[in-house]
This record gives structure tokens, C-alpha cells and sequence, in this order.
């Protein structure tokens, strides 16, 4: 069985940041990509970034380019997301997601494993 664990979320001002972190409980699923997504209250849970296994490829979405920053850290089965300059609009329940492919797509359908998610809530 592969658990996903997110961690760090909380409420940040306007221009702050935080740091998520993802632990999955399954090594074999340091070999896969990984991402994390957000849905809003009232909206669709939409991408924010993936990573592949190798590292090598990474992407955002638009709205998050250049404020985020994804990473993993295979030996520990970890992938954070640095998040900084903070918006209002960027507040949401942030969840990790994980596939078996060492492919990263922007998908949520294409993710075989979810997390229960961490709100992010950017207010002052």
C-alpha cells in the first residue's frame, strides 16, 4: 500500500512563503514522477507542478512559474514544493500525487496515488 503524507501547509501573508514536503511510504515509488496540485473552494482541483523520477524534467503550471519551485530527493522518498511570493489566489488544499511511470505529465487522471491533501491559506 503507497501513502502519500503532505506536510507544512499553514496561513502565510501576501508576499510570504512556505514549503511543502511529501512523504511516500513506498520505495518503489521513488522510480515514478510525482507532482502536486490545488483545488480552490468552488473550483476544480487543478496542476501546479511534476517532477520526473530522474529530475531532469520539470513542470509548472503559468501561474506558479518562477514562485515555485519543485524538487525530490529520491533516497528518502520525499518531493517538497518551495513556494514563494505568495498571492492571495494561491490559496487552496494542496495535494501530492504519484504515478508508477518515471514520466511527469500535467494530468491529474494520469496519477495512480493521491495524498489527503494540506490547505494553504494566503491572507493578511
Amino acid at each position: 500500500q503507497v501513502q502519500l503524507v503532505e506536510s507544512g501547509g499553514g496561513l502565510v501573508q501576501p508576499g510570504g512563503s512556505l514549503r511543502l514536503s511529501c512523504a511516500a511510504s513506498a520505495r518503489a515509488f521513488s522510480r515514478g514522477a510525482m507532482a502536486w496540485f490545488r483545488q480552490a473552494p468552488g473550483k476544480e482541483r487543478e496542476f501546479v507542478a511534476a517532477i520526473s523520477w530522474s529530475g531532469v524534467s520539470i513542470y509548472y503550471a503559468d501561474s506558479v512559474k518562477g514562485r515555485f519551485t519543485i524538487s525530490r530527493d529520491n533516497a528518502k522518498n520525499t518531493v517538497r514544493l518551495q513556494m514563494n511570493s505568495l498571492k492571495p489566489e494561491d490559496t487552496a488544499v494542496y495535494y501530492c500525487a504519484a504515478r508508477v511511470s518515471r514520466v511527469a505529465v500535467s494530468t491529474a487522471l494520469d496519477y495512480d496515488y493521491w495524498g489527503q491533501g494540506t490547505q494553504v491559506t494566503v491572507s493578511s
